[in-house]
Order: structure tokens, then sequence, then C-alpha cells
């Protein structure tokens, strides 16, 4: 037996500045504060969002995409049925988007609301501020800081830039995702402190539904691997000893972990790339070095408009081949330079963690691969905007506590950032009132925006105003050739106006470019009703049977062929048209034609039984009433 006493063991110097010392204190997360706090503080942004968001419930639809999603979709307006579900899980939708669980979403709301405005847009309030509080929560959770945590809540709650996604209808697979990807992220924290099977299968579940929301959280095993990196502290971590870990060893290892995930958002991607592709929603046609050029300029303005929140609009024009290369190596620098910078801090963790999220997360909506003509939208930075924002709070928090501010220091600059922003999204919630607000704004705050020219004048046809619709309608086409809805919205206007050689002109146009099924039977069925009125029957014929394969339950089209084949005695052929237009659903129009051609054909009887169907369902249509009395007195 040993009888020597051991050495005392010296303490190991600490040898770091003051500031080093904090910051290492700041950086790291600490234990859970106190439930109460916790509590307080997430009713509090629960009811700050309700605040802001509550003029949203006075907003109505608007006749950009909600027709699609709710108020002229037959499978939505159906509510709950088997039928309609099973739709909504497969793929072929007006939309040009696989969102199963958004279609769903809104199904509910019709189930809910009916066709009231104010209970979808409760949804999409609800869900915002679900994923504000939950937000909070979850970086209370990951880093001990709740007020820090809070203030980053707030800030998304109120981001002017955000206003998009919440306020518009169509919108609901941005705030229903957002808030999958928040569960997701909950699931894989619960996760990371004791791995194992069942913890990981809440994980790939939350990502999955979020993915059936909208496919912008594609990006979510990276921003695993930065929250491994910032505040979860899992990269490079410690191994099962406790020795610290090599870091690329450690990156290896968890992306392995990620492989499912990352197959999942492969999947997910491939699936949306391809209803894309077949529904022509792809812009293939975009040279890459006018995609390249927008994407690094708009990197950069993204940044700019989540700061200044200024001319914020439901549609962006994509400037093509007009941004010259100075401005895009300028943007460029920009981003090496705050990359440079990060990089020169990245001590800081939460710095290079945020900015990296900010870049990656942001990156399949940059538009290298683009879908549609927009050049930016407000609803991608959705996701994106997190990363700024706790980089953001996390650096004044930290620089508060080294240079010893007072607290009153920093609350006063969280509530210069936050007033003005709280501000800002309520005018811009206001602006979404309806659909002459949102783009008679939209065409003030942006230049040759032949989308919201488009978009305005069909917003002052269903005011009805065609005289102060034409000039813009005229102004879509001029700005946007390439888009087939400014041609055939200016070739119904035309045709009511008579002009049926320049109606012709823009409903060719039309089929030239639209990749939509309805736009095309209607362009189709338009030009049949304008040749059947000029006496040009084989051409008529032609057009309206085009509309009637492409889909067969187009009544209008029935009746107009009817009426081809009345007027070139072709009455069995009428008849039939006429029948087949009367069953498709109940019309006095069709039951009247019906009539005079059976009629024609001296079935007077079975005339008789078609008027009276016409005149029990409009009992004011005197062309059926005189009809009936003129077979009766014949019959007489």
């Amino acid at each position: 037996m040993n009888s020597h006493a051991k050495p005392a063991e010296v303490p190991e110097a600490d040898f770091r500045s003051a500031d080093e010392r904090t910051l290492s204190a700041s950086s790291t997360p600490q234990g859970p504060a106190p439930w109460r706090l916790v509590a307080f503080l997430a009713v509090l942004l629960a009811a700050g969002t309700a605040a802001v968001y509550a003029p949203a419930m006075r907003n109505s639809f608007v006749n950009v995409d909600d027709p699609e999603y709710v108020t002229r979709n037959p499978h939505v307006l159906a509510g709950w049925t088997w039928a309609d579900i099973r739709w909504a899980l497969g793929s072929s939708y007006p939309s040009s988007n696989w969102h199963p669980l958004t279609w769903i979403s809104h199904m509910t709301d019709v189930q809910l609301y009916g066709r009231n405005p104010a209970g979808h847009h409760f949804t999409s309030v609800f869900l915002h501020i679900l994923g504000v509080v939950l937000l909070f929560l979850l970086m209370e959770r990951a880093t001990g800081r709740a007020l820090r945590s809070a203030a980053v809540a707030a800030l998304f709650a109120v981001e002017p830039l955000n206003v998009e996604a919440v306020a518009w209808i169509s919108e609901r697979k941005s705030v229903l995702c957002v808030l999958l990807f928040l569960l997701a992220i909950g699931a894989y924290g619960w996760y990371a402190k004791k791995p194992g099977v069942a913890r990981y299968l809440w994980v790939v579940l939350f990502f999955a539904l979020g993915i059936t929301a909208k496919v912008m959280v594609i990006p979510f095993p990276f921003a695993l691997l930065l929250l491994d990196y910032w505040p979860l502290g899992r990269l490079p971590g410690t191994d099962a000893e406790g020795a610290p870990r090599p870091f690329f060893s450690a990156l290896r290892a968890l992306a392995i972990e990620k492989i499912p995930l990352f197959v999942l958002a492969a999947a997910g991607g491939a699936v949306t790339v391809y209803v894309h592709s077949r529904e022509h929603a792809l812009t293939s046609s975009m040279p890459f070095s006018w995609r390249f050029k927008n994407a690094i300029f708009s990197y950069m303005a993204y940044l700019g408009k989540a700061i200044w929140p200024v001319g914020l609009a439901p549609y962006y024009p994509h400037p093509e081949n007009t941004l010259a290369w100075t401005i895009v190596a300028l943007a460029g620098l920009g981003l090496v330079g705050i990359s440079v910078v990060v990089w020169r801090f990245r001590e800081r963790k939460y710095l290079l963690a945020g900015w990296l999220w900010y870049l990656g997360t942001m990156l399949p909506m940059i538009g290298f691969i683009q879908t549609g003509r927009q050049g930016m939208a407000d609803r991608f930075m959705h996701i994106p905007m997190i990363g700024l924002l706790f980089a953001l709070v996390w650096l004044i928090g930290d620089l508060a506590m080294e240079k010893h501010w007072q607290k009153e220091i920093a609350i006063a600059i969280f509530l210069v950032v936050l007033a003005p922003f709280a501000a800002v999204t309520i005018k811009q919630i206001g602006y979404w009132r309806d659909s002459y607000t949102l783009f008679a704004h939209t065409l003030e705050v942006t230049k040759n925006n032949g989308f919201a020219e488009n978009d305005f004048a069909v917003a002052l046809m269903e005011r009805g105003e065609p005289e102060l619709a034409a000039p813009h309608f005229v102004a879509a086409v001029r700005l946007s050739p390439d888009l087939a809805s400014p041609h055939y919205n200016l070739a119904v206007l035309l045709q009511k106006q008579k002009r049926v050689d320049d109606a012709e002109h823009e409903y060719r146009a039309a089929l030239a470019l639209s990749s939509d099924q309805t736009e095309i039977v209607q362009s189709h069925n338009n030009l049949g009703i304008l040749y059947l009125g000029e006496g040009k029957y084989s051409a008529a014929m032609a057009e309206l049977s085009a509309a009637i394969a492409m889909d067969p339950s187009e009544q209008n089209s029935y009746i107009g062929r009817g009426t081809v084949e009345l007027q070139t005695m072709n009455i069995d052929g009428a008849i039939s048209d006429f029948a087949k237009a009367a069953q498709i659903a109940p019309s006095p129009l069709a039951l009247y034609w019906l009539g005079r051609a059976l009629e024609s054909k001296g079935e007077n009887q079975q005339a008789v039984t078609a008027y009276a169907a016409a005149l029990q369902l409009a009992p004011a249509m005197a062309e059926a009433r005189a009809r009936l009395t003129a077979l009766g007195a014949r019959t007489q």
C-alpha cells in the first residue's frame, strides 16, 4: 500500500480575456428558464401576433390563385369527400404544384366555414400564431435564453415579408409547411437528446408532412446540420467517452444519420419538378445566364427588403436580361463580404449558422431552377428569415453583455425595430383587402408589371368597369406577350365590344401560349361562339368540338354546337347536343333549344315537355312561353 500523499492538482488557468469568457458563456446553451416566464412570453407572443393580424379576417378572396385553390375549385368546394381526398393525393392540379395536405386543409376550411373568406383567413392566421409560439419554445428549449428567443419569435411574427404567406389564402401552403418544419425540428431536438429509431421516425413523419404541404421545406436536412453546429452542439461535439471529436468526422457521421431525410427531400423535389414540367410551369426557355444573374442579385435584394420592407408586392417581374453584370458583380461582392465577416467572427457560432441557414434554405427558391415568371417572392423568405433573425438577436444580446449596456438600451433597440415592422405589417395586410386594392398598390410600387396589369384589369371587370379595364389588358399584353391570360382576357372584352377580328387574334394567341386546360377550353368555346355569330358554321363546329373533346362536361359548347347543327339542319345532332347540355346541369337555355330542335323534327309533344321544363326553371323566359303557347294553339 502506497502511503505517500498525492500532490494537490493545480486548476488549469483560464487565460482568456473577460470579453472572451463572456462570449463563451453567452453562446453556450443554458438551462431552461422558469416555466412561468416561458408561459407568459408564449401567451404574450400569441396575443400580439393575433392583434397584428386581426385585420386579415376582414379581407376577401383575391383573383390571383384563390379561384384555383378555393373559389372555383370543385374538388375543394365539395369539402370532405373520399373522391376529392383521393384527388388531393394525386397530381392533376390546376396550380401546377404537388401539395395534397394543403388541398385537404382548404377542403377542411370549406367544411367548416363554407365560402366565407373570414374563416379561411382565420385558419391561416391561427397557423401563423402556432408557428410563432413554437419557434419561441424551440429556441428557448435549445438555448435557455427566454428573452432572446421571444425577441426572435416576435420579429418573425411581425416581419412584413411574412404578410404575403399569411394574408393570402392561396399561400396556406406556406404557413402550414413552416409549422410542420418547426414540428420536425422539435422532434429532432427530442431525438438528439436520446437518439433512437422511434424518435427518428417522428422527425421523418413531420418532414414528410411538410413536403406534402409545400416543397420549400426540402432544405430541412441541411438546416438540421446547422442546428447540430449551433445551438445543439452536436457538431463537432464529443464521442462516447467525452473526448472532443474531429470536425469532419463528426460532420460525416451526422450527415450519414440524415441520409433518409436527404432521400425524402430529393423525392419531394423530383415530384415537384415532374409536376411543374408536365404542367409547363418550368421556365426552361429562360437562359441560365438570366437565372444566374437574378439569383445572385436576389440574395442581396431579399436582405434589403427584410431590413427595409417597402414596395412589397405579390408579384415582382423577372428582370430577364435587363440586369447589368455590374450590378450582379456588386451583389456577389456583397455576399462574399458578408461571408468573410461572418467567418472572421466564427467564434460566434450563431452568426455562421444563421448566415448559412439563409443561403442554404433559400437555394431551392432563389431561381436557378425557374418556375413561373416572377423574379422574387416575399413568401420565399418565410423559412430563410429565421436564420437571419436568430443571428441578429443573439449578436445584439452578446454585444449588450460584453459592452455592459443598460437593459433599457437593449429594450429600446428591440422596440425601435419591432414597432415600425408591426406598423408596416398592419398596413401591408390592408392591401390584401380585395383584388382591386392589392393590384392598384402593386402597380404603384412596381414597374412594367404585366402580371399585375392583367389582374388589376380583371378586378375592374369584376367591379363592372370594362372601359377602365381595357387599357390595362392592353398593357398586360404589351408587357407580357408570352403570358396567355392577358390575351384571353382581352379577347373576351373585345368579343363583348363586337371587335370580332381583334378578339379572334387574341384567342389564337392565348391558344398558342396557354397550358391551362380551362383557359384553352374556354378559348375554343368562345371562338366557336364568335364564328357562329358570323355565320362561319364549319369553323364554329371545329372550335366547339375541340372544346368538348378536351372537356366533355363543357355545357356551353354543347349548346353552341347544337345551335350550329340546328342552323345546318343536322336536327338529330342538335337534339343530341341540347339533350346532353341539359343532362350536365339544369339549364333553361339548353331545354329551350332542345324544344326548338324537337319541334323542327315534328316531335311536338316532346317539345312541349322541354319548353315546360325550361319555364319551370325560368318562369320569365318569354321565348319558351311563346313557343309553348304556339304549340298549344296548333294542337287545339
